[in-house]
């Protein structure tokens, strides 16, 4: 039986970098709005709990973005697909990532893609020619590696 599963990423922001990587994935920020009234109204969490961006409730700690064709729960607003969660740590981070994100564009598009992604606020760290094909890594606004392919 195959298992539901999420990619959690550690960060300093995270509905920085959920709208980060809604705009490079093509996918949507979950709204969990709804919930969190939900929640305050039956005193499950109170005002300190949530921030207010854009005229909406967030968790301070936490943003997911989700694939806009995958199912998602009307009630909470999370995904039930395709989806990447962004939990806000206390401590930066340290190193290389162990694992990452690839974006297969194509050859043909990738200059285009690196330049929109450095638009988002991405940078290039590299270009990467082996045997049997090339890469740009490049690294989030928080400093998490990613492969264009």
């Amino acid at each position: 039986m195959a298992l539901h599963w999420k990619l959690v990423i550690d960060c300093a922001d995270p509905l920085r970098l959920a709208g980060f990587w809604a705009q490079a994935l093509g996918y949507e920020v979950e709204d969990h709005s709804e919930l969190i009234e939900r929640l305050l109204g039956a005193g499950t969490i109170v005002e300190a709990d949530v921030v207010e961006t854009d005229g909406r409730r967030h968790w301070p700690t936490l943003a997911a973005v989700r694939h806009p064709e995958d199912p998602m729960d009307a009630v909470s607003g999370m995904g039930l697909g395709r989806r990447v969660l962004f939990q806000g740590v206390p401590e930066p981070k340290q190193g290389k990532n162990r694992l990452h994100i690839d974006l297969h564009v194509g050859a043909e598009a990738r200059e285009a893609e690196v330049k929109r992604l450095e638009g988002l606020g991405a940078t290039v760290l590299q270009v990467v020619t082996q045997p049997g094909g090339s890469h740009v890594t490049m690294a989030d606004p928080e400093g998490n590696e990613f492969d264009v392919q």
